[in-house]
Parts: structure tokens; sequence; C-alpha cells
């Protein structure tokens, strides 16, 4: 637990660090659930911060799980205990938003983050479940992947062979070579990485122990490597002698030596960066900037997007179209304000919808809604939560199919959900009936309300009948969500 005082003045000041260390994972990843005595380990360690909380007198706080809670079979359960022995709302993070967090992390120390982001840069931030690897060029972010490679997942696996080996780290290498070679096969082919951003707790211990403790924030790949080779490791061990940690430390640090070493020699990085810094850093930066207590250079929602047409691009989305829908549709958001009622975090959503509107096709033509679906909440796009990609699976889907009633989708969407998912599908409906012919018909495009009519006034010489005719078709269930006509008129040439 990290308490923060944030204020416009001074932006954010970490005021105290609590720690205490449970390995949630390490029964989930081997049996599935949480024991009932660490449940009760970890409500008796929630409640102490509950107390140092209340002596801080803190104004707001934010509790998170990750993928040890996620995952567990008896999550639910673990929530309530806390609720009822704590009082703390514990919200799950989803693997993209635990990620984000972290990313925002790492991006709170903006002069340096933005310096090395011009150039290809990969953020590795190596967790207990899983590996995130998030690669950058000319400021963009354009690929963020999630591989089940974390240190406290990979122990598990080989608790079973460890006693009938000499040379644990080659078999750690076996278990990780093909993951990391898909990766590269997929996503570096057409990539020059020079930086590498070191994320996550455990690789920041290993370049602070390998160093001997030496506070540097910048390491070449060359130095790196011959720490590594001076300490030629094979087994927990060695860690356990040469760094002088205990046996429990060393067999999560060496897998995780394991993983970033191997990485790094797949990338071909010249330079490694150790921001420090962790999910409550990443966390507090979140929460101070969304309720604007501090301003930030980087723009956080273009990361997402970015993704989002990275993802276009892999299943073959004509950039064209997909812009062209992209921008109508938000120009009809912007012109409904007042009938929506709808905010800016939806907006996004719709301009996500957007881009992936036509990726099932790369899989079928005549499936293309039901192919979208499964792609779309197969992906994970970081800074998106799973309820949020699930919105947007749905309104790619029935943008083209019926949308069936509430009761139908219950087990995927809240009341509440399914509204926004209504009139975001309403809205994609009618911006995709004004290109149909997917020629980009109207260079300008603006929204006008009148009586019960949505007047769609466009700039355009071309024949537009077949968009009529097409908006006709789409306009029943428009009307359905939000008692308007949606109408094309042509812009009067003075």
């Amino acid at each position: 637990m990290k308490v923060f005082e944030l204020s416009k003045k001074n932006g954010m000041k970490e005021i105290d660090y609590i720690r205490h260390r449970i390995e949630l994972g390490k029964e989930v990843y081997a049996v599935g659930a949480i024991g009932h005595e660490q449940i009760d380990e970890l409500c008796d360690v929630l409640y102490e911060f509950t107390q140092i909380m209340k002596g801080y007198q803190i104004d707001a706080y934010q509790a998170h799980a990750t993928s040890a809670i996620r995952e567990a079979s008896n999550m639910l359960i673990v929530l309530n205990r806390i609720k009822l022995r704590t009082n703390l709302d514990v919200h799950v993070l989803s693997n993209s938003e635990q990620r984000f967090l972290r990313y925002k992390a790492i991006a709170s120390k903006e002069n340096e983050f933005n310096k090395m982001i011009k150039n290809g840069t990969a953020i590795v931030d190596i967790g207990g479940g899983s590996l995130q690897i998030s690669l950058f060029d000319n400021d963009s972010l354009f690929t963020t992947q999630n591989l089940r490679l974390g240190t406290l997942r990979i122990r598990e696996a080989l608790v079973d062979i460890e006693s009938e080996t000499i040379d644990l780290s080659y078999q750690i290498e076996e278990l990780i070579n093909y993951e990391l070679f898909a990766f590269k096969k997929m996503y570096l082919k057409d990539c020059e990485i020079k930086n590498i951003i070191a994320g996550g707790d455990v690789v920041t211990e290993i370049i602070r122990k390998i160093t001997r403790g030496e506070e540097q924030d910048f390491i070449t790949r060359k130095q790196l490597m011959e720490y590594w080779e001076r300490l030629n490791y094979h087994s927990k061990k060695d860690l356990v002698e040469k760094l002088e940690i205990s046996s429990e430390s060393a067999s999560l640090i060496l897998p995780a030596a394991i993983i970033f070493r191997r990485i790094i020699e797949e990338m071909n990085a010249e330079v490694i960066w150790i921001p420090g810094g962790a999910l409550t850093d990443g966390s507090a930066y979140d929460y101070a900037q969304q309720n604007k207590i501090i301003q930030t250079q980087h723009n956080f929602e273009n990361d997402i997007l970015a993704a989002a047409k990275q993802i276009a691009k892999r299943y073959m989305s004509t950039k064209s179209y997909i812009n062209e829908i992209e921008k109508l549709a938000l120009t009809l958001f912007d012109g409904m304000k007042k009938i929506h009622g709808l905010g800016k975090r939806d907006r996004l959503l719709l301009q996500i919808a957007a881009l992936l509107n036509e990726c099932g096709k790369y899989i079928s033509l005549s499936y293309s809604a039901e192919c979208s679906y499964n792609i779309i909440i197969s992906t994970e796009i970081i800074g998106l939560s799973h309820l949020e990609r699930e919105m947007i699976a749905n309104i790619v889907k029935y943008n083209t199919l019926p949308l069936p009633p509430q009761k139908e989708l219950a087990n995927k969407l809240d009341s509440v959900s399914y509204l926004r998912v209504a009139k975001l599908t309403a809205i994609l409906r009618v911006s995709k009936a004004l290109d149909k012919s997917h020629k980009e018909k109207f260079k300008n495009c603006k929204v006008v309300l009148k009586d019960k009519t949505l007047q769609i006034v466009v700039d355009t010489m071309e024949d537009i009948k077949l968009e009529r005719t097409w908006l006709k078709k789409k306009a029943e269930f428009f009307e359905e969500v939000f008692s308007l006509q949606p109408i094309i008129k042509r812009k009067k040439k003075m």
C-alpha cells in the first residue's frame, strides 16, 4: 500500500509505503483457488491497512486485485470476505487494465519516457502470472501482447522437476523459448527495438542486485550481459549464494532473470531503462489525471486507439473505409450530445467499434458479425476493461444483426451497459449506411436536430440514392432508441 499527497501545485508526492508479502498466486496457479488460511491472512493485512488509512485521514482510496484473485475459482468468495472484514471495495483489474496502470507508472516520469518512445522501444513488464510486452515507435504504441510467462506461473509449472535437474535455468529456457520465438516472428519482423523499459518489481530487484546496489536508472546491453556472465547462475542455490537472498526470492528471480535476458537477446536492444514504480504509482497517477489534479503531456487515449488500429491492420480492414466510418460516427455522436446522454468514455468505445467494424471479414464474409465479435473479445486492448471490450464486441456484432433483448445478453451485459450498447449500435448503423458504397461521398457532414428528425447535412455532388435507401433500412432501430428519424439533406450551394 502507498499513501500519496496529490495537489495541482506539487503533483504526486509519496508519503508512505507499507508492504506485506503474501503469495496468493502460489495456490491459484497450482490448484486454482485461494485457501481459507491465505484469505484470513489477506483480510488481516487489509484491515491493518484500513487503520493506517484512517490515521492519515485519507480523502479517497483505490483497492485493486490482479491475476491471482482474477484467476481464482473462488474469486467472489474472497472479495466478499474482504468486504465483510474490512469494508474495502476491491476492483478486480482485467489484464489490460492492470498493464495500463503499470504503463502509467512508467509514463509518470514524463521527460525520460517521452524521449525514449520516439524510437523503437519495448516496455517489458514481468509479473507473477504473465509477461506483457508493449512496443512503441514514433511516440506511438503500435502493439501490446500478453504471454502467460509470469514468474510464479513458471515456478509452479516446474516444481515437480526442480529436484531432478542441476540446471533449472535450462528447463526454464526450454519452457519460454517457443513463446518468445512466436512473438518475435509475429511482431518484431519489421521492427528495430533500440530501448527496453524494464517494468515490474522483480526485474528492478534483479538489476539492483546484480549491479551490487548501484543506483543506475540506465544500463547498456553490454554492461548487463557482462554482469550476468559473471553471475553465471544455473539454479536457485547459485542465486542464494551469489546475491545473498532467500530461497523464496531466488525462486522468483531465476525465471524473471532468464525471461528478461532472453528478451534482450531476441530484441538486441542497446539501452535498458529501469524507472522503478509499481502498480500503486500508476493507480495514483491515473486518479490524479482523471480528477484533473495533474496535467499530462502524453495522450493515453491515443495509445488505446493505436492498439485498435493495429488490430484492424492485422485483419486487413480497409484503412480509408474504417477512417470514414470513424469520422461519420463521431460527427453523429458529437451532434447528438443533448439526446444520447453518453459521456467521453462512450465516445471512445464508439470510435474503437468503428475502427474494428469489419475485422471479421478477414475470417468469413458470410459470418463477419460473429467473427468480429470473437476477434474483439479474444484480443486484449490495453486500457480497456473486459466489460468495455464486451461492449465494443457487441456494438460491432449487432450493427449488422438484430440486437436481442437484454435478458438474452444478461450474462454479458448489465442493464446500464446494454443501454449504452444499444445507443452506440444505433449510431454505428446509421454511420455505415452513410457510406454504403464505400466511396466516401460526403466531404463535409454536420448534424442538425429539428423537431423529431436528425438532419444529416452533407456536402456532395455525387449520386446518393444508395445511401438514402440504406439509411431508411437502418433507421428503424435508430428511431426506436432515440425517437428521432435520421434523414440526409444536401447542403445548399450559394
